[in-house]
């Protein structure tokens, strides 16, 4: 909390020295007001820099460590139990294992879906391997996806998984950083540049090739799998499944976070289009919006350093069901951001006091969320009553 609030003081002192952020069509989102009705129970603690989670059909929890270790909670068990079987991961950074997601159908194949980071320091990417679970072992573990191109950097990884109803599933995938150069210029210009997946969204196969029926971007010279464009680095992704919606939250550089309403073969303008600053205040870019390119729904300034996102459909809160939650690192809190079909009717914020990485709902109807340290916690947000 007392990050956030040296943040807005200096923003605050920056706007009265001339140095303003950009302005245009979408008003910037700073403080909000508290929800009311909840309360915070840690089910769990010691976790390392824990990054992600799902619930198996028996109601036990994976979770990942972006150090390396992927872990099962049992209810009622103090000691998770380590998973083996994993995948040589790179971890360096923002960079180890990422994301986790079960296969549709994993009843009946036992498949979990990991993405992670593999390589060195001079040449990395995004990955997706999947594997058959078997009591405490990832068994047949294969590779079946990375990222086209290397780089160099240990950050933007992206990395969030999305399953579709056809079985087919998106993939986030980072601009490759903030200050790195690639064939000429900054990395983050290939988030333009479909003939690579930086700065994309990916739309693959269960077993990790282009869908039927690509490409999905007009163009020439673009990637079977690109679905859209134009991101900087999305590490929040969540499916409204009534009404067929995919929402998305996107790291700003130094404020102008977004959260986007997803289309197939759009471009989000990144870097061409932005409201955030470069970490050193100056200007990325004159443009914050442009024809042919789509406006996000939210922009939070100062930056909440998104990531997690789930829209919520239980019924342990009736008053939030069909809204979406948004984690914040920098933030450290949850936003409630209240839907109205595709427009956004307003924000209020659930402090955690702690980096917020994931925020997953539970088959318990309740909101979890992890929070990004060494000591790592699995947050229960109930009723307050």
């Amino acid at each position: 909390m007392i990050k956030s609030t040296i943040t807005t003081l200096i923003f605050s002192l920056l706007l009265l020295i001339g140095c303003s952020m950009p302005e245009g069509p979408v008003p910037l989102s700073g403080d909000v007001p508290e929800a009311e009705g909840w309360n915070t129970e840690v089910v769990l603690s010691g976790l390392e820099h824990p990054w992600s989670m799902t619930w198996l059909p028996d109601g036990d929890l994976l979770i990942t460590e972006r150090t390396g270790q992927l872990k099962l909670v049992r209810d009622g068990d103090p000691e998770p139990q380590l998973i083996g079987g994993l995948p040589e991961i790179y971890v360096s950074g923002q960079g180890g294992l990422l994301d986790i997601s079960l296969h549709p159908d994993f009843e009946a194949n036992r498949l979990i879906y990991l993405v992670y980071s593999t390589g060195d320091d001079d040449a990395n990417r995004t990955t997706v391997g999947r594997a058959v679970l078997e009591d405490q072992e990832l068994r047949d573990f294969e590779e079946i996806f990375r990222v086209s191109d290397d780089k160099n950097d240990d950050k933007h990884f992206g990395s969030r998984m999305l399953w579709l109803p056809s079985d087919n599933f998106l993939l986030t995938i980072g601009d490759g950083g903030a200050y790195v150069d690639y064939e000429g210029e900054r990395i983050r210009h290939q988030a333009q540049n479909t003939s690579t997946h930086f700065g994309s969204v990916l739309k693959l196969t269960e077993s990790g090739s282009p869908v039927d029926g690509a490409p999905f971007v007009e163009g020439e010279d673009v990637r079977d799998e690109i679905w859209s464009y134009g991101h900087r680095n999305i590490q929040g992704i969540a499916f409204d499944a009534e009404n067929g919606r995919i929402w998305a939250n996107e790291h700003g550089a130094r404020g102008g976070d977004e959260l986007n309403l997803l289309k197939e073969g759009a471009n989000y303008g990144w870097p061409e289009v932005t409201y955030s600053r470069e970490y050193h205040f100056t200007k990325i870019t004159d443009e914050t919006t442009k024809p042919g390119m789509e406006d996000p729904k939210v922009v939070w300034t100062p930056a909440q350093a998104p990531s997690g996102l789930a829209f919520y459909t239980g019924d342990k809160f009736p008053d939030w069901q069909g809204d979406l939650f948004s984690g914040g690192l920098q933030g450290e809190q949850v936003r409630r951001i209240i839907l109205d079909g595709e427009s956004v009717m307003g924000e209020e914020k659930i402090p955690i006091g702690q980096r917020v990485r994931d925020v997953r709902q539970g088959p318990d109807g309740y909101l979890y969320v992890l929070t990004d340290h060494e000591d790592g916690e699995l947050i229960r947000i109930v009723p307050q009553n």
